[in-house]
This record gives C-alpha cells, sequence and structure tokens, in this order.
C-alpha cells in the first residue's frame, strides 16, 4: 500500500534519516518527506515506536527501514553515510515512562545523542535534534522563549532528569556546532498530538479519547488548571521540514508549538463533546460525561511536579522559516478519531 501523492517531485530531492522514525511524530515525517520525492531511512528498535505505523511504507522505493538501536554504532554509520539531513527523533518520551524508568531515559536520550553526533561529523550531515518544552523547567515567564534561562527541580524528582538529558542534548549538540562545524538546528517540540499517538506513556489527549469513545470517567490528573498547548503533528512536521530547508536555521534553537492555551479541565470538556458529536450521540455534550480528579501522587509518584503552564512564544521560526500553525484543536481531535489505528486499536 502507498500513501497519496508520492509522485510529487522537489527540485533537489535529498536523503533524510529519522531516528526514531517509526514512532508517532518520525513516521507522519518519513510519510510527508517522501511525499516531497525525498529518500527517507529509518531507524529505530520499536521500544516505544510500531512497526504499524510505517507498514504502509515498505513498498516505496524510496523507504528504508533499518530495525536498530541508536547506539548501534554499526548500523547507525551506514545509515549516516547516505544521508544528507538526520532528523534525531530517537528518545524516552511521556512523562508515565520518563517517571517509572528513569535510568533507561537518561541512556537513551544522552547515550543516544552522543553516539549520532560523533558518527553525523564523519560525514558533515545536517542534523536536527528534536528537544522538548520540557527543558523550561519550573519557568514562571510566558510565552517561553528561546532564550529564557531555566530552572529545573531538585535532583531527587525523576521529572527534572529528563528535562537534564535533553538540556545536555542540546548543550553537546551546539558544542559540536561551535567546535566542529557541524551544521546543528534544535526544535523544542511543546505538545504535539494527532493521528497514531499512544497513550501508553501518558499522553494525555489519547487517554481521553480511548475513556470517552468507551464510556468510561475522563481523569483528570492534579486540579486540572494546569494549561498547555496542543499542535496537531502534520504541523511539527511542517515546522521540522522547514527548519531542514533553512540555511540560516543552522546553530539555532526554535520552539515548535501551538499557542492555542486551554487548561486540562476544559480539553477533557472539549474531548467528551467531540467524541459525542462524531458518534452522532447528540445525548453527550461538554462537561456531560463524568470527570474525575486524580492526586498527582496518585497517578504518578509521591513529591511529583508540574509546570502551572506551557506555553511557546514562535516568533522565531516564523521570523526564519514562515511556519505558524494551521489547525486547531478541536479539528486535530477530529483527526484522531478518524484515524483507522486509534478508532480501532484505542490508544
Amino acid at each position: 500500500m502507498h500513501i497519496p501523492n508520492l509522485s510529487a517531485q522537489v527540485e533537489r530531492p535529498m536523503t533524510f534519516l529519522i531516528t526514531g522514525g517509526a514512532g508517532f511524530i518520525g513516521s507522519h515525517l518519513a510519510e510527508a518527506l517522501i511525499r516531497k520525492g525525498h529518500r527517507v531511512l529509518v531507524l529505530d528498535d520499536l521500544s516505544t515506536g510500531s512497526i504499524e505505523n510505517i507498514r504502509h511504507l515498505f513498498d516505496n522505493r524510496n523507504f528504508h527501514f533499518a530495525y536498530s538501536g541508536i547506539t548501534d554504532e554499526v548500523v547507525l554509520d551506514r545509515l549516516a553515510s547516505q544521508a544528507d539531513t538526520i532528523v534525531h527523533l530517537a528518545a524516552a518520551v511521556g512523562v508515565k515512562l520518563i517517571v517509572e524508568k528513569p535510568v533507561q531515559t537518561l541512556e537513551t536520550n544522552v547515550a543516544g545523542t552522543e553516539v549520532l553526533l560523533k558518527t553525523a561529523v564523519k560525514y558533515r550531515a545536517k542534523v536536527l535534534i528534536a528537544s522538548t518544552s520540557e527543558v523550561y523547567g519550573k519557568g514562571v515567564k510566558v510565552p517561553f522563549n528561546e532564550d529564557d534561562d531555566v530552572v529545573l527541580g531538585a535532583t531527587v524528582r525523576s521529572r527534572w532528569g529528563y528535562a537534564a538529558s535533553k538540556l545536555l542534548d542540546e548543550f553537546l549538540a551546539l558544542a559540536y556546532y561551535r567546535e566542529k562545524e557541524l551544521p546543528i538546528v534544535i526544535f523544542r517540540l511543546f505538545n504535539t498530538i494527532g493521528p497514531r499517538q499512544t497513550g501508553r506513556y501518558g499522553m494525555v489527549v489519547p487517554r481521553f479519547v480511548r475513556q470517552a469513545l468507551d464510556g468510561e470517567r475522563l481523569t483528570v490528573f492534579g486540579d486540572g488548571l494546569q494549561s498547555r498547548c496542543f499542535l496537531h503533528v502534520a504541523d511539527a512536521v511542517d515546522a521540522i521540514i522547514g527548519l531542514s530547508t533553512c540555511d540560516a536555521a543552522v546553530g539555532n534553537v526554535f520552539n515548535v508549538g501551538s499557542t492555542e492555551e486551554t487548561t486540562i479541565l476544559d480539553l477533557a470538556r472539549l474531548v467528551s463533546a467531540v467524541v459525542g458529536k462524531w458518534r452522532k450521540d447528540l445525548s453527550i455534550k461538554a462537561g456531560d460525561q463524568q470527570i474525575v480528579l486524580v492526586p498527582y501522587d496518585r497517578a504518578y509518584a509521591e513529591g511529583f511536579e508540574d509546570m502551572q503552564r506551557r506555553l511557546p512564544e514562535i516568533s522565531k521560526i516564523q521570523k526564519y522559516t514562515g511556519w505558524a500553525p494551521k489547525r486547531s484543536l478541536e479539528s486535530t481531535l477530529v483527526d484522531i478519531l478518524n484515524s483507522p489505528i486509534n478508532r480501532e486499536g484505542r490508544n
């Protein structure tokens, strides 16, 4: 099975290596690049990604999948030697995984990025490093700007180990840029959602969607007044591709996120309403489905700390690439419901 419009060509087709390319964002990026006429190599050990996310690409001659971990230097070297651009998405993901498996989180994020950079510098490939809004830590100045100071919590809170590991990734990547002149671009993803995202690792939107579809109570952690901005994965992919072709972006850090802010409590109400409308069940309106507040200590671990707001300043990426989000939160929820994987697999 082929994805649509694969015949569309670009002026100069390139070869992209996507680490973590069988994951939620990586698989959408692979599709988009192939549609544009590029060759795509994917490296993934399927620890959090899924073969189902990319199975439909296997018959395409511009796609190649390597089942391997990011620290396998032999496989990584073979793939990197063919790549013009590397997009490094392989990482531990999700609050639940980060809290429950801190060793895996730190080793995957730090060791994986180190091996990747050492390999990339041999072939002078451009490298785009995926970072996260978590690096802003306990910042209270909103919206978050790429040059803001960073305030993290105590080291006894494993939540902040993830943020520290991604900060170290950024420092290391920028050191390679300054010292070894490796072309580096860093993008900090804020909450990204869409088809194929799984709720296994604590992602809030797929969890709400599954609960609403199953007629269960929607569980909101904390008081529900914490706010987030949710970006459609297709908008995130557009941003990544825009940065990959922007020469001026090299050596810079960019926020990639939506500026449509909503509380988690309002998100739960919206998911309930959208699911009711999607099922043509007009008896379900916003707020009708029961919502239960669950203390953080019960949801994760004792002493868990959260950020009250997470709002990105996106004027920098707009200036460099012209990018801006196009899709609303409500339309994104509809896309999730219309996705066969999310609808049938109930991820």
